[in-house]
């Protein structure tokens, strides 16, 4: 004589299934189910040609006005020009120069300042206040003053670029480090080390692969607070170029220089995520 029951059945029918895969739904609807490189891949690579098909068939068909938004193959010929001219080199050659730069001062400040806030609360409590007060400013109020400051020249970019990017650096990386466990900081007291060798062995190798990633994705913002402070203070760079095309309506360069911008920060992105997963293999997230 059996000794299950109706209802143990009906319970286990359900939990069956579901090893079986029967009622599951499918992957992409299944919170954080990993999928392929190739699939990754291939995925990203169709919604870049939807939206071109779209693109291209909007301008064909005479939906949109060339002038509003230009062919793809317009886009295409205006930029080869630029750059067989050395137009678009050289502007390019520029922004990111600027960019560059921008960029590093910040990082060089705002990685140290925030290990030194996300260790210490001394620190934390001198530095943060003020970080979080000035965060809060529009980066665009201090573009008048900019000016004033630097007038029209790449320094006045730097500027800009550092104050997008110093003070949210400052508290990322200060919460990368909070985030080490304060277990591994007490293991190492046990052991005996001291404070500037817990620092050195144990905070900042737990601290850094998400520092590489406050980098990443700072750098991001610094192509923006770029682009800003050229659209309105410069006489060479990308940004200036854009504003000199829509003065004379020259929309295919617009839209090619904002493809160009979009294509840097991808090309920026990508670099440094397989960097990363270079340089702390041990913490790979990919």
């Amino acid at each position: 004589m059996s000794s299950s029951s109706p209802l143990s059945s009906t319970t286990e029918r359900p939990r069956a299934q579901e090893r079986a895969g029967v009622g599951r739904p499918p992957s992409a609807f299944r919170i954080g189910d990993p999928i392929g490189a190739r699939s990754f891949l291939l995925i990203s690579i169709a919604v870049f040609a939807v939206l071109f098909a779209i693109w291209w068939a909007s301008t064909v068909t005479g939906w949109v006005k060339p002038i509003f938004l230009p062919s793809p193959g317009a886009v295409w010929s205006k930029m080869v020009e630029l750059a067989l001219d050395g137009t678009l080199w050289n502007d390019a050659g520029i922004s990111i120069y600027r960019m560059l730069v921008g960029f590093l001062l910040a990082s060089a400040m705002a990685i140290p300042i925030g290990i030194m806030i996300g260790c210490f609360k001394t620190w934390e409590a001198a530095v943060e206040p003020l970080v979080d007060f000035v965060r809060y400013m529009p980066v665009v109020a201090f573009v008048p003053l900019s000016i004033l400051w630097a007038g029209t020249s790449d320094l006045q970019k730097f500027v800009i670029i550092w104050i997008g990017t110093f003070f949210q650096q400052v508290l990322m990386v200060m919460d990368s480090v909070k985030r080490v466990p304060t277990d591994f900081v007490g293991l190492g007291r046990t052991l005996g080390m001291s404070e500037t060798k817990i620092l050195r062995r144990i905070v900042l190798p737990s601290a850094l692969p998400g520092i590489w990633d406050t980098l990443r994705i700072s750098l991001g913002w610094a192509w923006t607070w770029l682009v800003l402070a050229e659209l309105v203070a410069a006489t060479s760079g990308l940004g200036y170029r854009i504003v000199v095309s829509q003065r004379y309506f020259q929309t295919q360069t617009i839209i090619g220089y904002i493809l160009l911008l979009g294509l840097l920060g991808l090309v920026t992105d990508q670099t440094m995520k397989a960097l990363e997963r270079v340089f702390f293999r041990y913490a790979s997230r990919h």
